[in-house]
């Protein structure tokens, strides 16, 4: 274990030693089902026009158009992900009166070996002129001559062709010391600042994996592990959770953001809300406030599943647009207003 590493765990040690329970294990699902995107929905700039699965996409607000980046998927043999971009009419979809297919745009697909094996889970923050894409980079890495597999937290911009920047991925540092753990992911930008940017992750340390703040130097880019802390952990009916959306700005120092909890019971994806301040500091925290329901939501090629990416907000809308048991997009609508009398606040 590197030096970083067993930081991190001694920290995440002395987190879940003085845990005190913040939830409970219930479901008050809020979100009204707008839209289904299937697979069969979408038409490609690939030659296989259709992918096979369309799911976790990132999103972001233009105007009164909500700019979707899905996984998409074309082969069940490698399963190996690329990001695409479609758009939707905001007014359209609240009144119901969506045509379909969607034209979409395959933007990031892999191209390094640390994201060989697929490129998934975007989620988009918009920084200056650019919009900036945090995805999970699902490749390889050599050690000792050897080929290994690893999860890492990619990086990129795209600017406004929707033309990928340079590519990289995020480590955790110390000094000179630099640690990639093996499994780093469900990231989301709070606030950018030049080089430096606070963010919310989620590594996995010693095989716990449980919601982490820190501040990070965009530039190598790394997380600079004494700023790095746990601050959202899984409950005693869970065995994980992670960040499930990005940031969407409340006010000054209050920022909105998606988390889910994995069940024992059942391996579901449930998914709630939370409130951070500026450094990643927990505010305020929901129960379950969606979850899968039904045929189209509890089966697909990973059952029981709601996860990310997007989360915005439109007119009185808060907008959730997430993947649908690994095969689907469904878009979740709720009045911000409703939605926020559903946290319970810890902080302020």
């Amino acid at each position: 274990m590197s030096l970083i590493e067993e930081k991190l765990h001694n920290k995440l040690h002395d987190f879940l030693k003085g845990h005190i329970q913040l939830r409970r294990p219930v479901i008050t699902d809020i979100f009204e089902r707008k839209l289904y995107i299937s697979p069969n929905d979408i038409v490609t700039d690939f030659l296989k026009k259709t992918p096979f699965a369309s799911f976790n996409p990132g999103a972001i607000i233009f105007g009164n158009e909500v700019w979707i980046f899905p996984r998409l998927i074309f082969d069940y043999y490698s399963y190996t992900s690329s990001i695409g971009f479609l758009k939707i009419n905001m007014d359209s979809l609240l009144e119901g009166e969506i045509s379909k297919p969607f034209k979409t745009r395959i933007v990031i697909w892999p191209k390094r070996l640390w994201e060989a094996d697929g490129c998934e889970d975007a989620r988009i923050h918009k920084y200056s002129d650019k919009l900036l894409v945090l995805y999970t980079g699902n490749g390889y890495y050599f050690e000792n001559g050897k080929l290994k597999k690893r999860a890492v937290q990619g990086l990129t911009s795209l600017d406004s062709k929707l033309e990928t920047g340079e590519r990289k991925y995020f480590s955790i540092k110390d000094g000179d010391e630099l640690f990639t753990p093996r499994n780093m992911k469900d990231s989301a930008f709070i606030k950018i600042s030049g080089n430096r940017a606070t963010m919310l992750t989620r590594p996995s340390i010693k095989d716990f994996d449980v919601c982490w703040r820190g501040v990070a130097e965009l530039e190598t880019p790394s997380l600079l592990v004494e700023t790095m802390e746990p601050v959202l952990a899984y409950e005693d009916w869970e065995f994980k959770v992670g960040w499930s959306t990005n940031t969407v700005e409340l006010s000054s120092n209050e920022y909105l953001v998606g988390w889910h909890g994995v069940l024992k019971e059942d391996y579901s994806y449930r998914n709630g809300l939370a409130i951070v301040n500026e450094e990643g500091d927990l505010l305020a925290v929901s129960n379950y406030l969606l979850a899968p329901r039904g045929l189209y939501e509890e089966y697909g090629d990973s059952s029981l599943v709601i996860f990310g990416d997007g989360l915005v907000l439109y007119k009185e809308y808060l907008v959730w647009v997430g993947g649908v048991s690994d095969y689907a997009i469904g878009i979740f609508t709720v009045e911000l207003e409703k939605a926020l009398e559903k946290l319970k606040w810890i902080k302020g």
